[in-house]
């Protein structure tokens, strides 16, 4: 017998403040005459916060920036043939009000928010009402209101023993320009809106095609530098920036990554060229963290 195959897929669980009510917003397809939260599957070579963050935009005309891993669920579908589907979801806040000014469509004819209660009734699937249970267990501790850091090591850059002349302005392979760019639309997916650089121009390169997608300033940090960099100085900047209460990415080196995972204080992992980290926090506590490639 053949293995079943998988189909990747990605949605979140997006809620906002209205009043003293929390809202989360559903849709529902004529097709199949269903509420769910909004998903869909993956495009070629798309990390799955992108395709969460894509899908809920298409379906919903809301744009969102992600929070807190959720959970993964896994169902089979039949029709055509059979496969597995794996959602993978996020908890999710819109960017802005949340207004909905989505035309109706063959796919979604309407998307709605709806307060927990109303949305637990609503709901067509089992594995809908486990997401909105498991949004309700953290949203008791006030968990589902993290805030997003992330740690990137820059991308690809031209070997260090053949460069000449001063490190600093050593550049990004044309592999590294290409890693810069694919690492806009996953920035994008956790509404990064603070931009923070080593001045070195490999760091500086690898977050300017974010940057330019934002049209937003990077801001240069010495304190991340390989050369200038020391515990002390790296733990002043990731106050500096989590104070601003944004999120924030942080583009640094790797002789730098142990400090900010020390000042985070989280178990230290070797990056890889153009890898990031995504560090949900609440406070000084870490809750979650994800590692994802460009």
């Amino acid at each position: 017998m053949e293995p079943t195959r998988t189909v990747l897929a990605a949605g979140a669980v997006v809620w906002r403040r209205l009043g003293d009510s929390v809202e989360l917003l559903v849709v529902h397809r004529p097709k199949y005459g269903d509420w769910s939260f909004p998903k869909g599957k993956t495009h070629r070579s798309e990390r799955l916060p992108a395709t969460a963050a894509r899908e809920v935009l298409e379906e919903t005309s809301v744009p969102i920036r992600l929070g807190l891993p959720l959970t993964t669920v896994r169902y089979p579908l039949h029709r055509p043939r059979p496969v597995t589907k794996q959602v993978s979801y996020w908890v999710a806040r819109p960017i802005g009000d949340g207004e909905i000014t989505l035309e109706p469509n063959h796919e979604i004819d309407e998307a709605s928010w709806l307060p927990l209660e109303k949305a637990a009734r609503q709901l067509s699937y089992e594995h809908d009402r486990d997401l909105l249970d498991r949004f309700v267990r953290l949203q008791k501790t006030k968990a589902h209101k993290t805030r997003t850091l992330v740690v990137l090591r820059h991308a690809t850059a031209r070997s260090r023993t053949r460069w000449k002349g001063d490190d600093r302005r050593r550049t990004l392979t044309a592999k590294g320009l290409r890693e810069a760019h694919r690492l806009v639309p996953l920035l994008a997916a956790y509404g990064m809106s603070e931009i923070v650089s080593s001045d070195s121009a490999r760091c500086v390169q690898s977050i300017e095609p974010y940057a330019d997608h934002l049209d937003a300033d990077i801001v240069l940090e010495p304190g991340i530098t390989e050369e200038k960099s020391s515990p002390k100085r790296v733990a002043e900047c990731l106050r500096n920036v989590c104070a601003t209460k944004h999120p924030a990415v942080i583009c640094t080196h790797r002789p730098v990554l142990p400090m900010i995972f020390d000042a985070l204080e989280i178990a230290p992992i070797p990056l890889e060229p153009a890898q990031l980290m995504v560090v949900h926090h609440r406070g000084r506590k870490v809750l979650a963290t994800e590692l994802h490639h460009a």
